[in-house]
């Protein structure tokens, strides 16, 4: 398996775990639920991706600026579950809230695989796609 591959099997779920969120309401055991699971995989995610993808990739002219855009979307997304975290799940901001942690995501999601991608793969070599995969699904296995 490819890096890219990885990532994007992180990115469906993400996605996934996002949509359904988005249908809870209230204060409600499913949507605590799903809330860590994301929260969860958002962390993680990040984590592996900045250590396995981002920073090979900052080594290079071609890519340098699409890791440390990469890395800032992070802290956005970081600063938005922050504000989740402060906000009652009653509380009818949530959903709102939660809409800007969506849109965020999936922007930050688009970007990676519809460009970064592309030119990521022009970077790395075969062997490197396949090692940075490998480490990057060994550390989602131990953040998770």
């Amino acid at each position: 398996m490819e890096i890219f591959n990885a990532i994007k099997q992180d990115h469906d779920h993400q996605r996934a775990l996002l949509n359904m969120l988005a249908d809870t309401s209230g204060d409600s055991k499913v949507r605590e639920k799903y809330y860590k699971e994301l929260k969860d995989a958002l962390e993680a995610h990040a984590i592996a991706e900045e250590r396995y993808f981002y920073a090979p990739l900052m080594e290079s002219d071609m890519t340098i600026e699409d890791s440390r855009h990469g890395i800032a979307e992070h802290h956005e997304i970081d600063e938005l579950i922050e504000a989740l975290d402060k906000t009652e799940f009653s509380d009818p901001s949530w959903l709102t809230k939660l809409k800007k942690l969506k849109d965020k995501v999936e922007h930050h999601l688009a970007d990676e695989e519809q460009a970064f991608f592309q030119r990521a793969g022009k970077v790395l070599d075969k062997s490197e796609k396949s090692q940075l995969a490998d480490e990057y699904q060994k550390e989602m296995e131990e953040q998770l």
